[in-house]
Parts: C-alpha cells; structure tokens; sequence
C-alpha cells in the first residue's frame, strides 16, 4: 500500500511539473512574440491565445497581463496610424483582463502601469474632452506604478514617451523626453524580473529613440 501511494504521489508530481514547464514554454513562446508584432491584426492574434491561456491558467496572473498588454499595443498601433477608431474598443478589451490580472496580483507596478495605457488610450480618442476624465487617471496611475516600484524601467519608459510626444507649451519636451529615454535604458539594463514570464519589454523601444535622435 506504501509503495503505491508513493508511486502515485511521483506520478502526479511529474503531471504537475510537466504541466507547469508546459505552461511556461508556451508563454515564453507567445511573450516573444509581442514586440515583434507589426500590425492590429498580429496584436488580436497574440491577444486571442493568451486569453486562452488565461482560461486554463486561472490562478496566474501573467497570461492576463499579457491579453491586456497586447490589445493595449494594438491601440497603440492605431493612435499612431492617426487614427482613433477602435480605440475605445481595444482599451475596453484591455481592461477586462487587466482587471482580472489585478484581482489575482493586488498593488503590482506592472499592472497599474498598464491602467496608465489603458486610460491614456481612452483619453487620446478626444483629447480636449476626456483630458479632465482619462487624463487625470491615467498621471494617478502612472504615479501609483512608480510609488510600487520606482526602479520599473517600463514607468521611466512611459514617462519619456509622455514628455517626448507633448509639445513644450504643454510641458513637454523632446530633449528633456530623449534623457529621460536614456534613464529608462539604465534602469532595464539593472532590471531583474522576478521570474522568466514577469514582463521585460520596453528596452528596444528606449534604444531606438536614443538612437534615433543620435542619428540626426
């Protein structure tokens, strides 16, 4: 009886690792994939598979971070066509998993830096009317991402993003927003996530604005 119950305990105990490496090679796989994604109809793809994840993986906070972080660059991808239509639609898509990434990981940098994206992309579908409304949430957000962890390279990144694209009689600036570029790109090439699947993106986006405006 011993000896069964311990060959059931290692068999079950092998299901649980192979399930867990199974699960971490597949998103490893997905996560890769995001910043190399060219058009809103890759971001929808990347965002589809990782909300099947999320369904299996109910107790992981990642695969929903990630469904939101795609739908939130698909946005993204769109603002910067010119565009605002499907804004609203890609930030609500946002937010569903966003919300439940934070009801499995409660005060997480990461997260709220999301929020901050997710409101800035709600405000830029009207500026001048939603500023008041979205904009405002999304400074509390971003500072909120910083108090949890002001050595997240990801919130140095946004900031600059924010101060470079603002013109200067608003408060922006493209030198002030190009240093700022320059801090984030220390501070990613300190950074240590947590695990393999924590995020990691933003370094590639910092150096090429860096070296974009060293080229002119």
């Amino acid at each position: 009886m011993k000896k069964y119950l311990l060959s059931f305990a290692l068999v079950m105990m092998s299901l649980v690792s192979f399930a867990q490496t199974n699960y971490e090679k597949i998103m490893t796989e997905k996560i890769s994939k995001i910043e190399n994604c060219k058009t809103a109809e890759e971001f929808q793809t990347l965002a589809n598979d990782f909300q099947r994840i999320a369904d299996k993986e109910s107790t992981k906070w990642q695969p929903n971070y990630y469904a939101a972080l795609s739908y939130i660059q698909k946005g993204r991808l769109i603002m910067r066509e010119g565009k605002t239509q499907g804004l609203d639609e890609a930030a609500d898509q946002a937010q569903k998993y966003v919300d439940s990434a934070d009801n499995l990981e409660k005060d997480n940098s990461e997260i709220h830096l999301l929020q901050k994206m997710i409101y800035s992309l709600k405000m830029m579908v009207n500026p001048q009317e939603r500023y008041m409304t979205f904009g405002m949430k999304a400074q509390e957000e971003l500072n909120l991402a910083e108090k949890l962890n002001p050595n997240n390279p990801r919130v140095i990144l946004i900031k600059a993003e924010d101060t470079y694209f603002t013109p200067e009689q608003y408060g922006g600036s493209k030198t002030k927003g190009i240093e700022m570029f320059k801090l984030a790109l220390e501070k990613f090439n300190s950074f240590k996530p947590k695990t393999s699947l924590d995020p990691h993106w933003g370094k590639s986006e910092a150096e090429y604005f860096i070296s974009s405006e060293a080229g002119k």
